[in-house]
């Protein structure tokens, strides 16, 4: 049996790490070093280092920054935010990190996930999905940080880039992001029995039971939160010996 992954997410704006609620309303939530030190001492499995602004503002992913997390901490690390080539990833890896998350370059250019693919191996990339659910669409992908819609319905891109060779999918819903609410279960779900390769659910964590939904409903190999973390409303500790009694097998 797989152990199931407790990740905390860093979101990072000017160096700082931050959250949202639904991908808006950002505000400071400490140094990404101190926290990623925090979160390795504290149990977490992995971590995830997200830019969430190098995109949009055409920026590369700030490789010293990368460096200094991957000094401190002794867990895998994946790093997303500007990546569009295979240059982009050497400099990444060669500073440490473990892994590379994709996203809009992804969907702007789909060989990517192919060439990357080749270059470091699948198990090196991860192809994140924003996803967001309405009524006249059904649950379909958003692009350059949650502000674009595009053609893709969430099942069939995840289908995709798992045959272009990703070797893992970060599936955040927008609709629940931030909100505490639960993750959503459904389009986890269904992607999970969509692909052959690891799924992380993202977005709506709010209480231990929610990440035990996660893994027993919605058959998630891994879930992520932040500010959940950030701002020790839940200690990773306490939430593993919780899963752990739920019949989860974790790591502690």
């Amino acid at each position: 049996m797989l152990t199931k992954r407790i990740i905390p997410c860093l979101d990072i704006k000017d160096g700082r790490c931050v959250k949202g609620v639904q991908f808006e309303n950002i505000r400071d939530a400490g140094d990404p070093v101190e926290l990623a030190k925090w979160y390795a001492q504290k149990g977490a499995d992995e971590l995830v280092f997200l830019d969430i602004t190098a995109t949009n503002e055409g920026r590369k992913t700030f490789a010293e920054l990368v460096r200094d997390i991957a000094r401190h901490i002794d867990i895998p690390f994946t790093v997303g935010g500007g990546i569009g080539a295979v240059a982009d990833v050497e400099v990444l890896l060669q500073n440490g990190a473990d892994k590379v998350s994709i996203n809009s370059s992804a969907i702007k250019n789909p060989q990517l996930v192919e060439e990357l693919a080749r270059h470091f191996g699948s198990q090196c990339v991860t192809v994140a999905i924003d996803t967001k659910y309405t009524e006249a669409t059904g649950w379909k992908v958003y692009t350059r940080a949650g502000t674009i819609e595009t053609e893709y319905s969430t099942i069939d891109w995840a289908r995709k880039v798992v045959d272009l060779g990703a070797g893992e999918i970060l599936l955040t819903s927008m609709n629940n992001d931030g909100t505490k609410a639960g993750f959503a279960l459904d389009i986890t779900k269904a992607v999970s029995e969509a692909v052959s390769v690891p799924v992380i659910a993202s977005g709506g964590a709010g209480t231990m039971q929610h990440f035990a939904d996660a893994f027993q409903v919605a058959n998630a190999d891994a879930a992520l939160a932040a500010s959940l973390f950030h701002f020790r409303e839940l200690e990773i500790p306490d939430l593993k010996q919780y899963l752990k009694t739920q019949g989860v097998y974790v790591r502690i």
